[in-house]
């Protein structure tokens, strides 16, 4: 990766400013460690998260010996820039207790690879932009302009190909065949279901929270 902008940092007397790591496919907290103005420049620079070790008090690539590295997704300093939040994506645990967090108090194993659906918010801030600026040029804001039918009409569309691309991958597994291109073209197809039901929700005014909050209250019955 390109290497990114170092934020203005108000460092401790000790020269040192703690550091936040989250996920950046969920949001989870992974750990809090300190970096000096080394680490940070490293950090930056290199596209892999570095602190500084206070036991050892020298640079430490997080993951240097045990290979889960943390794989830089942003850098940001707070309001006073006296603490930074890191969001990674972690390869492996990040505990060294074999844990997915350091905040993982009852020891159990870190989960598989989260599915990255935290960047369904991202999405969802563009296509709210679209609907409220409705920029010349934009499929999405030409969507909107359709109204609820030119917009459900796709979503339609988009729910009968995923029907299908389903079936064309069935039927490759079923005759034992490569699936590689029905699995990709499958992936298209429900991407592009779930970005227009989103833009059908924009179109309605209705935020995804309340579709998640139906999925949480059909979950607990």
């Amino acid at each position: 990766m390109s290497p990114v902008a170092v934020p203005d940092v108000a460092f401790g007397p000790d020269g040192l400013v703690p550091v936040v790591v989250q996920d950046a496919a969920d949001g989870r907290v992974l750990m809090l460690a300190w970096m000096d103005a080394e680490a940070l420049t490293a950090t930056a620079a290199l596209g892999e998260v570095h602190f500084h070790s206070r036991s050892r008090d020298r640079l430490w690539r997080k993951g240097e010996t045990s290979g889960n590295v943390l794989r830089l997704v942003a850098l940001s300093a707070d309001c006073d820039g006296d603490a930074l939040l890191i969001t990674a994506d972690p390869i492996g645990p990040t505990c060294h207790r074999g844990t997915r967090s350091c905040f993982d108090l009852d020891g159990a194993p870190a989960r598989g690879a989260t599915h990255g659906f935290a960047w369904l918010e991202s999405l969802w801030a563009i296509i709210a932009d679209r609907a409220a600026t409705r920029p010349e040029g934009s499929y999405t804001a030409r969507l909107l302009d359709g109204g609820v039918d030119a917009v459900a009409r796709k979503v339609t569309e988009e729910a009968t190909e995923v029907l299908i691309a389903a079936k064309d991958d069935a039927v490759a597994a079923s005759a034992g065949s490569e699936r590689e291109a029905t699995r990709e073209a499958l992936a298209g197809e429900t991407a592009d279901l779930l970005y227009h039901a989103l833009v059908l929700l924009a179109e309605r005014d209705l935020q995804p929270a309340a579709v998640i909050e139906a999925l949480r209250a059909r979950h607990l019955r």
